[in-house]
């Protein structure tokens, strides 16, 4: 049984330990569809799941809640509903983020599990297994790839935006000459991820963004240095009522206040 402390709560390390080792096996189980080919759905006509999404998710909802019976359950491939409001800690999960490219066979896709307590992620992880990394983080602990800290870059004299055209069209002229703009990466987590690792400078998020596609990934990317916001300067709040987001930028600095006024002028 897991150690809790006066209040009743396990510790954030003792979560995490729990989710590094069900992400793991999640993970696992996607790889195993990977570039097979995998049975494919159309949610809401627009938006892809396969066989692998549920297969992982299955596994995800049924180890993580009977190791933690009292947490709630929010995940893109589940259905929700009011009970997990009432819950203490929330489990959030996306167990492929970025289906659409480990549909076409590229690798930066990952399991993405966290657990919410207050509006805040409290541990998070992200299994890459086809690009063979893992991140994870609690709070004033640092932010870990394969087991080494990692943490955002200096923004440079050029720096890397990744996110929507339409946003970075909306960066002001003086910075537009020092933006190299990347190219699509379909895993929101794992972009938020490079940020961490320092491998991208900043992205920005389009509107509709979901708790299980940033709950992990915000963790990481605060532990390593940097910042997601909303149109408000303000980190998002999961686990709530509503799920989705407005508009999101992501990154440090200079850059990242300069990318909170954009989006200040694109809320919603």
């Amino acid at each position: 049984m897991p150690e809790v402390d006066a209040a009743g709560l396990t510790s954030a390390d003792e979560d995490l330990a729990l989710l590094r080792d069900a992400a793991r096996e999640a993970g696992a189980i996607a790889l195993r569809y990977f570039g097979k080919n995998p049975e494919v759905w159309m949610k809401g006509g627009t938006s892809p799941v396969s066989e692998a999404d549920y297969a992982a998710d299955t596994y995800l909802r049924n180890t993580l809640l009977a190791a933690r019976p009292d947490y709630g359950w929010l995940s893109e491939e589940t259905a929700d509903g009011p009970e997990r409001l009432k819950a203490r800690r929330i489990f959030v999960v996306d167990p492929i983020d970025g289906t659409r490219g480990f549909l076409d066979g590229q690798k930066f896709w990952c399991v993405s599990v966290a657990v919410v307590e207050d509006g805040k992620s409290i541990a998070g992880v992200l299994e890459c297994p086809a690009a063979d990394e893992t991140y994870w983080a609690t709070p004033d602990t640092g932010a870990f790839l394969n087991g080494q800290r990692v943490k955002v870059r200096d923004i440079p004299a050029v720096a890397e935006l990744a996110g929507p055209k339409a946003l970075q069209d909306l960066v002001p002229q003086a910075w537009q000459g020092r933006l190299k703009r990347t190219a699509y990466i379909p895993s929101l987590a794992y972009r938020l991820a490079m940020i961490a690792k320092g491998s991208l400078d900043a992205t920005f998020v389009k509107p509709n963004a979901h708790d299980w596609d940033i709950a992990a990934a915000e963790l990481i990317l605060r532990e390593a240095g940097g910042r997601l916001v909303d149109s408000q300067g303000s980190t998002p709040a999961f686990g709530k009522e509503k799920v989705s987001h407005g508009a999101l930028a992501a990154g440090s600095g200079e850059m990242l206040a300069m990318m909170a006024s954009v989006i200040s002028g694109h809320a919603g």
